[in-house]
């Protein structure tokens, strides 16, 4: 088991900034009615420093240590566009569901639990996924930009990434058996509170997305193994 450290003590006290922030209601109300106004920049905001802590964090749980990789203002801005998405897309497959269902496209109408759980594994199904390899190539470019190994293509992005566990990892595991479940929970909740939880799960993506290009960078793809031979 891995001592605490000054660094995790810091980490702690930005977690329990928002919780503060989140669980005052002066400050809640304020932070609600800001996002309520302004989705986009409320998501970008929440995101681009909650999904960045969860990076951090499994830094942290793999190499011991927290380590700010380079590009870090680029990743975070990378993780504040997909928290816009995320924003838009939540009242996309919700209402969409809900549309289905009223159409008979979809059953249960007027169940919550149903449209919740049709609203997330359609999400997580489609959206998720794409999210995950949008992800996943901005990450792979950033890093081209710091190595300097040459002219960055397409192409070269697409060799570069760990389909394995983009694939097993990412999509087969975690979208499934852990997005799945937890945004049915997020849908379950009134509109205004799925701001504050999906805040809290953006630290879990981070942390998930992290783990798995760490657990990638200590594989060799089946090119750069048939290259090594």
């Amino acid at each position: 088991m891995q001592k605490l450290k000054k660094s995790d003590f810091i980490w702690l006290s930005a977690l329990l900034l928002w919780i503060i922030i989140l669980v005052m209601p002066v400050s809640r109300e304020i932070f609600m009615s800001f996002t309520s106004l302004h989705p986009y920049i409320g998501g970008f905001i929440k995101f681009s420093i909650l999904a960045s802590m969860g990076d951090l964090l499994g830094t942290r749980l793999q190499k011991g240590d927290y380590i700010i990789p380079k590009g870090f203002i680029y990743r975070a801005v990378i993780w504040g566009v997909i928290g816009m998405m995320i924003s838009l897309v939540f009242t996309v497959f919700m209402e969409g569901v809900g549309a289905a269902q009223r159409a008979g496209l979809l059953p249960f109408e007027g169940m919550a639990l149903a449209q919740a759980f049709f609203g997330s594994t359609i999400m997580n199904l489609t959206f998720g996924p794409m999210m995950m390899a949008f992800h996943k190539f901005t990450d792979l470019y950033i890093d081209a930009l710091y190595e300097k190994s040459g002219k960055i293509t397409l192409g070269s992005l697409v060799d570069k990434v760990d389909w394995h566990s983009l694939v097993e990892f990412s999509w087969a595991k975690t979208c499934i058996f852990f997005w799945i479940p937890a945004h049915t929970v997020v849908f379950m909740l009134p509109s205004a509170y799925r701001v504050l939880v999906s805040a809290f799960l953006s630290i879990a993506l981070g942390l998930l997305l992290s783990i798995a290009k760490k657990k990638g960078s200590n594989v060799s793809s089946p090119k750069q193994s048939s290259i090594q031979k």
